[in-house]
């Protein structure tokens, strides 16, 4: 048994090897129900797929009027059909048979139950457990081969209908209906008068047979489909309908325009459509039919006459080009037209301060960032171009009250400037630890290292330096002491009489030096007082 590409024929057989299987084992009330809602999955399967097929010869039909050449093919679409209804006929007689000869129907008749014979529908068999009628109807008397060879004959007789060339594809596409070699290897070696019919049939149960009957005829249609879909193929009409839903779509070129300036936009159905099948298919925006290309798609443009939020509506229709079926479809989409206008902003505040980089952002609206110019004057300053797309600007000249540093950009013929002030960073202020002076106890005053710079509430990155600094010690009841320390760190008569301090005390910490990023020449912070505690 070859295996199947399609995941429905797949399916069915598999389970005909269930059922097979369930056979071989003790066979009670559970497995007869389940042959049985196998066989009604496969009526109806077999239902669903004859519907399919008879959707398909008017579109065949309808392609093969392109041509005088293709008229060929829209001929053979009765004798397969011929074939495959006659052999199902076939199968269906034989079907009556069994239920007949096994008892007939028993079981109401009604909704939800499915087609047992002559159109009639039946919850239940008399006879689902007879095994002599199998036997003697299919094997003994010789229906089962009979079936085999009409079964054999069908496949070939479809296969030949095709072109010579496309032959060999289409067989590959039909499901393989007889199995002839799996019987063959079980009974090699052995005696006995073994055939395909007594392996399929014999000594089986009437319900087990009726799904293996079944699937015969599910393969016989999706032989017939393949056949069909073969036909409409070479006439070039789209008869599987593989895209089935469909949705509008609108790529915009760009979804914010500048007054003045064109919003362009493409709209198309998400599915794709040549340019024999759009004739079935419509576009329009705002009631406006779209004239479509050989791709099915349409151009909308409009020119943005005044500034803020639009919207359009776009509507869509296709037609199924097999069942005739007209979808429709609608869905709104919205743009902004906003003022030419750039914005150049200091990242931190209007100010650059020397020593420092300071970051900068520019944007102009409509204009892509790579299409942006940037320059600077003033301030002795310089700006590079950061990867992410922001700016870095240096300084290292203040300016004076009334003068700035300007940044330039030019987008698009279109130019704008902003003016900075800059400064040097301010005066940081000395502390000892966290504390600028006051009162402090003797040990938290003995254990500071030094002086340090704090720069607070700024919020650039940078690090000023104290150059050195004068510290006096007043005791109580002696003379004072002073010495000099240079940079922030306590050393030699500093470090000497800071670990002197006891109650009483006083500390002045004077001429405090101090540089900062920027800075050619040390700048005063002042004087500290401590009493000591």
């Amino acid at each position: 048994m070859s295996i199947p590409k399609e995941p429905r024929a797949l399916m069915i057989n598999i389970m005909y090897l269930v059922l097979t299987a369930m056979l071989a084992m003790n066979v009670s009330a559970e497995i007869f129900n389940a042959f049985k809602i196998v066989d009604k999955g496969l009526v109806k399967s077999n239902e669903a797929l004859v519907e399919s097929n008879d959707a398909l010869p008017q579109a065949i039909r309808d392609g093969a009027k392109k041509k005088n050449t293709l008229a060929k093919y829209a001929d053979l679409i009765d004798p397969a059909r011929e074939k495959a209804s006659s052999l199902n006929s076939y199968i269906d007689d034989i079907i009556n048979q069994l239920i007949d000869q096994s008892g007939d129907m028993d079981g109401q008749v009604g909704d939800g139950d499915y087609m047992m014979k002559d159109g009639k529908v039946s919850t239940n068999l008399k006879g689902k457990k007879n095994t002599d009628v199998t036997s003697r109807l299919l094997v003994k008397g010789g229906m089962g081969e009979e079936m085999k060879a009409k079964l054999l004959a069908f496949t070939e007789e479809i296969i030949a209908l095709a072109d010579e060339e496309d032959r060999a594809a289409l067989k590959g596409s039909i499901p393989s209906i007889v199995d002839d070699q799996t019987w063959k290897d079980k009974y090699a070696g052995q005696s006995g008068n073994h055939t395909w019919s007594s392996f399929n049939f014999g000594h089986m149960p009437v319900q087990a047979v009726l799904p293996i009957l079944r699937k015969f005829q599910n393969d016989v249609i999706s032989t017939e489909s393949a056949f069909l879909n073969y036909l409409a193929g070479e006439v070039g009409t789209t008869t599987d309908l593989v895209v089935d839903k469909f949705t509008v779509v609108s790529a915009p070129e760009k979804t914010y325009v500048i007054k003045g300036e064109k919003f362009n936009t493409n709209v198309f159905l998400s599915a794709s459509a040549s340019a024999e099948s759009n004739t079935g298919m419509k576009l329009s925006v705002n009631g406006s039919n779209l004239t479509l290309d050989n791709d099915g798609v349409g151009t909308f443009s409009q020119t943005a006459n005044s500034v803020g939020k639009k919207s359009y509506n776009v509507q869509g229709s296709v037609t199924n080009p097999v069942t005739g079926e007209v979808q429709k479809f609608n869905k709104t989409y919205e743009y902004e037209v906003g003022e030419r206008s750039a914005t150049i902003s200091a990242s931190k505040m209007n100010v650059f301060y020397i020593g420092v980089d300071n970051p900068v952002e520019v944007s102009v609206a409509g204009v892509p960032s790579n299409k942006v110019q940037v320059n600077m004057t003033g301030g002795g300053g310089k700006i590079k171009k950061n990867g992410d797309g922001t700016f870095t600007v240096n300084v290292n000249k203040p300016t004076a009250k009334g003068q700035f540093a300007k940044v330039n950009i030019s987008a698009s013929g279109f130019t704008a400037s902003k003016d900075f002030r800059v400064k040097r960073i301010p005066d940081p202020i000395p502390k000892l630890s966290k504390s600028r002076g006051g009162a402090m106890s003797s040990g938290e005053f003995k254990v500071q290292g030094g002086v340090i710079p704090a720069l607070e509430g700024f919020d650039f990155d940078a690090k000023c330096k104290i150059d050195g600094f004068q510290v006096v010690r007043v005791p109580r009841r002696a003379d004072a002491e002073i010495a000099i320390n240079p940079g922030g760190r306590y050393t030699g008569d500093a470090k000497r009489i800071v670990s002197k301090a006891t109650a009483g005390d006083r500390f002045f910490f004077e001429k405090i030096k101090c540089k900062c990023p920027g800075d050619i020449a040390s700048r005063d912070l002042g004087t500290m007082s401590f009493t000591i505690k």
